[in-house]
């Protein structure tokens, strides 16, 4: 799930799938307490690696995100037409949507799956935690309002050593598989670039966030619906469990889980909101070795801990002079 965002706060960790926490309108206070609602996210994108997984087992990858994409969006329709909301208007509006949704949607979800061919899903959710890493190395450059502390730069720094202890360096990366990695890591990049991108073009935008994302899903769907047919060929039978997986991903995974995000979002705020991206890669990996038989090396769950280590000092605030 990704989304875009209006807001024009300082650049904090993207959602665990990229998404931009944003400050909502109010809504009327939910019946379900927040902190349920976090578990349920948490569990949600947790359980996605495993979905992918499961759903490459009978679908090529640009199938499984374009089935992905297009239950995320049906489920946003839904909820727009429920709220009675529109799409977004204005041709310049749309395009940076197509590009929002290539890069935030599109582009990481079919590196993702690819990547799942041949890396564990525990890997690939580990690998998904280096989002916030990433954001905070291009929002220094890219982002004159957002100045590095010493505390962001260790942050930095501790965050890149753990990615390569799960990456196991001192082995000469021995029994990795390169690609895989490489295209999960990949996809982690991409939704930090596709943020600073939406940040730059549309902050300040009149329509609402559930208005935003939607129409980006929507374009996103689009251009799945093309790339699939010309490089993927019909299946030769229909694998319900893996239909079943990727029903799952979009619809919870990438539909439900904004609506969730965005209302913890705007009952508590985006810097509790974004504490679901430090639990997103233990739910992976425990997924990954209970139900799929996954199995991990020592430098995995110490690296992963150092990633969430690091990722967490550079979310740290300067505090303020004067």
């Amino acid at each position: 799930m990704s989304s875009v965002t209006a807001s024009t706060a300082p650049v904090t960790a993207p959602g665990p799938d990229g998404s931009a926490p944003a400050p909502a309108p109010a809504p009327a206070r939910p019946r379900l307490d927040w902190r349920l609602r976090f578990a349920a996210l948490s569990l949600i994108w947790g359980f996605s690696f495993l979905l992918i997984k499961v759903g490459t087992q009978g679908y090529a990858p640009f199938q499984v995100t374009l089935g992905r994409l297009a239950f995320g969006t049906a489920v946003l329709a839904v909820a727009m037409a429920v709220r009675r909301e529109g799409l977004p208007r204005g041709a310049r509006t749309w395009m940076h949507l197509a590009v929002a949704g290539f890069l935030l949607n599109a582009l990481p979800f079919s590196l993702f799956a690819f990547a799942e061919l041949t890396i564990p899903s525990t890997l690939a959710g580990i690998c998904n935690a280096t989002s916030p890493l990433w954001g905070m190395a291009l929002s220094l450059v890219a982002l004159r309002e957002d100045r590095p502390t010493r505390v962001r730069v260790a942050g930095l720094g501790l965050g890149f050593l753990g990615v390569l202890t799960v990456l196991g360096a001192w082995q000469g990366f021995h029994g990795l598989d390169a690609r895989g990695t490489a295209l999960a890591l990949l996809a982690s990049l991409s939704y930090p670039v596709g943020w600073i991108y939406v940040r730059r073009t549309l902050a300040g935008s009149s329509a609402s966030h559930l208005s935003l994302t939607g129409g980006q899903l929507l374009l996103a769907t689009v251009q799945l619906a093309v790339v699939t047919p010309l490089f993927t060929s019909a299946p030769s039978s229909l694998a319900v469990g893996p239909l079943l997986a990727i029903a799952a991903l979009g619809t919870l995974g990438t539909g439900l889980a904004v609506l969730v995000q965005y209302g913890i979002v705007a009952e508590v705020g985006p810097t509790t909101g974004q504490m679901v991206t430090y639990f997103v890669p233990v739910i992976a990996a425990a997924a990954g070795i209970l139900l799929l038989g996954e199995t991990l090396t020592w430098s995995t769950p110490v690296g992963a801990a150092v990633v969430l280590a690091g990722a967490a000092l550079t979310q740290v605030k300067p505090k303020r002079t004067g």
